[in-house]
């Protein structure tokens, strides 16, 4: 009897601990889930502005403050003229009356748009204005051909994708022989590369201006796609990292059969290094994407301007029209959000993978 007296009381004291790890493992997660998503909501809400911006007129602008919804007055037609509705309250019973004229002292006179000859003159700030919804998608279109944003969009396509293609080529090269090969001084010379992490653009630019001048490459996309065929140290880790998480067994399965290195390296190793190869991708399409530096200092000419410059130059020029710069600047965000959405799943494992295997 007492034997089971003390079993049962033992499995009570451990299904109220089991219980009790639960119910802080379910308070950890919920807080955490409270805090990512009040996060999510800070990072979302100026997109939500510039959205909401792109869609409104240009009068709702000049409101202070702005209204957070784009909308415009329910209007009917007063001798001949659209006046505004408004909600207004006489003797207690509520009207929809059109507002014909202002007066002073913050008044005006409102009228009965099926009874327009009687008048009443009331406190404008007290009665609701009728509005609606209304999305002037028409900013869009105005905004990306007030500039050739077309031919932006075009030139800054061409240099990511052909500068992402040099730089998948050559940080693989280079990533795959300081994973597998072995050589005196190999640790140093990457760390060499490494260092050049380290220096900053700044302080390369005016050699590497003179060197694409005397090429004859200022004025040309030439200077933001060759440079990408030369290997960078940041993706060259990446993908060095992800390269010896490989087991070195499948390349000498690969020998047996044949394969020369080059063969290895297409046919074994960047099959398996997908998810690296996607978030690297991503990290230039980014880079290149956002690259105001570089197309200010080389790019002279409008038409080979990219998309962040032809902003920058929008934005100077239509200051005051704050609904088109936010309109293309949505326009122009569109892409890496899209990339990002259908590549997340792959890029996060890529960039797990690379920075923790190795």
């Amino acid at each position: 009897m007492v034997a089971t007296s003390k079993s049962s009381e033992s499995h009570s004291q451990r299904r109220r601990f089991a219980g009790s790890i639960k119910a802080r493992a379910f308070m950890t997660k919920g807080i955490t889930t409270l805090i990512l998503a009040f996060g999510a909501f800070v990072i979302a809400v100026p997109l939500m502005f510039m959205a909401s911006t792109a869609l409104k007129d240009r009068n709702q602008l000049r409101t202070s403050p702005p209204p957070l919804i784009p909308w415009d007055a329910i209007t009917v037609e007063i001798d001949g003229k659209d006046e505004p509705l408004y909600e207004v309250t006489i003797e207690g019973e509520t009207r929809s009356m059109a507002l014909i004229k202002n007066r002073p002292g913050g008044k005006g006179l409102f009228v009965d748009p099926e009874n327009p000859e009687v008048t009443h003159e009331l406190v404008i700030a007290d009665q609701i204005e009728q509005r609606k919804v209304k999305l002037n998608w028409g900013n869009f279109k105005e905004a990306l051909t007030s500039v050739p944003f077309d031919r932006y969009m075009i030139n800054t396509l061409t240099v990511t994708f052909v500068g992402m293609a040099g730089m998948l080529f050559s940080c693989s090269l280079v990533a795959y022989g300081f994973s597998r090969f072995r050589a005196r001084w190999l640790n140093l010379l990457f760390i060499l590369l490494l260092s050049t992490i380290m220096l900053p653009s700044q302080v390369r630019l005016i050699p590497i201006y003179v060197l694409f001048q005397k090429l004859g490459w200022i004025d040309t996309l030439l200077p933001l796609i060759v440079p990408q065929f030369f290997a960078n140290a940041y993706d060259v880790f990446l993908l060095r990292q992800f390269f010896m998480s490989i087991p070195l067994e499948m390349d000498d399965a690969a020998k047996i059969d044949g394969a020369s290195p080059l063969q290895t390296l297409i046919h074994v190793i960047l099959p398996q290094a997908r998810p690296a190869l996607v978030a690297v991708g991503i990290f230039h399409f980014l880079y290149a994407w956002n690259d105001f530096y570089e197309p200010l200092i080389f790019l002279h000419s409008r038409e080979n301007w990219t998309v962040a410059v032809g902003l920058q130059t929008f934005d100077a020029l239509y200051s005051v029209n704050t609904h088109l710069i936010m309109a293309a600047s949505l326009v122009m965000i569109l892409p890496p959000i899209v990339l990002f959405f259908f590549s997340q799943r792959i890029f996060t494992q890529g960039v797990v993978i690379s920075g923790v295997k190795g």
